[in-house]
């Protein structure tokens, strides 16, 4: 048998308010302001959906346009995240690995959508992708509409999530050894080979985590998806536009319970992200 030391065996017989009193300021900071922020709004959310019965909590969850806009929303954001995981790849590699003229620029860049403001984002991906902006008149000629279609509000998604995975693949990249490559190539492994087999296993969880900020970002997106997109039922309504118009007719709970299920979906979808990391992990680590 373990033996348990008299100053914990004092510890666990000691008053609750006793054993808080020790726990340190950093830890109560934390939980106080993840309180806060995050705990109460999401429990308020969660009873306000309450207040509907059951019954009317799933005819408005599963009604035909809410369905609809899920599909819009998550399908949408995972073909933009996914899409970003590769090229934001690309993209880090070549800021990482070459030098080039106005490197810092096109680096300084890849932060733009961050500090733009999302409404000029939409306003000006709409201007260009129209039938008469400087990309969508080459389009048009093919047949592609890309403002005020499904289409647009991918490429809006694509835009405000890219630096997410651009920058967290960015520091694993410079921190990674030039050495195993040249190992590699020693070995007689061609550079595809040396990729697939050396670079990317550890890349491979942090390009998931990169994908899964993406994506994220893009379900929550609100202020560029309504300028690019026609905002029609069925074909390009998102959920958060969905949100926004019942806020509008003051249907607080239906509005609501939009946005559980929206929190739920995107929560187990993070969770299965979250599961593909931690089994890379242990697959790079044998």
């Amino acid at each position: 048998m373990t033996s348990v030391s008299p100053s914990v065996e004092v510890e666990r017989k000691a008053p609750f308010w006793k054993r808080l009193g020790r726990v340190p300021w950093t830890w109560r900071i934390t939980i106080a302001y993840l309180t806060v922020m995050l705990f109460v709004p999401i429990a308020a959310m969660f009873l306000k959906a309450a207040t509907e019965p059951p019954s009317r909590f799933w005819a408005i969850a599963t009604s035909d346009i809410a369905l609809a806009t899920y599909n819009v929303t998550f399908v949408t954001a995972i073909f933009a995240a996914l899409l970003n995981g590769v090229f934001g790849t690309l993209i880090a590699w070549v800021l990482v690995r070459y030098d080039f003229p106005f490197k810092r620029l096109i680096d300084a860049t890849v932060d733009l959508p961050f500090a733009l403001p999302t409404s000029v984002a939409g306003l000006t991906l709409a201007t260009v992708y129209s039938d008469n902006g400087w990309l969508g008149s080459l389009l048009a000629p093919l047949g592609i509409k890309v403002s005020f279609t499904r289409t647009g509000v991918a490429v809006a998604m694509i835009f405000i999530s890219l630096p997410f995975i651009v920058r967290t693949v960015q520091p694993v990249l410079q921190e990674m050894e030039h050495e195993i490559e040249e190992a590699a190539w020693c070995l007689g492994a061609s550079q595809w080979q040396t990729f697939w087999k050396v670079i990317l296993p550890p890349l491979f969880p942090t390009i998931l985590t990169g994908v899964a900020l993406g994506f994220s970002r893009a379900v929550g997106e609100y202020g560029s998806t309504v300028i690019i997109s026609s905002n029609t039922p069925f074909q390009d309504l998102i959920a958060p536009v969905l949100i926004f118009q019942r806020l509008e007719q003051y249907d607080y709970s239906g509005a609501t319970v939009i946005g559980i299920v929206l929190l739920s979906i995107s929560l187990v979808l993070l969770l299965a992200i979250n599961f593909l990391q931690g089994w890379a992990r242990r697959y790079d680590s044998r």
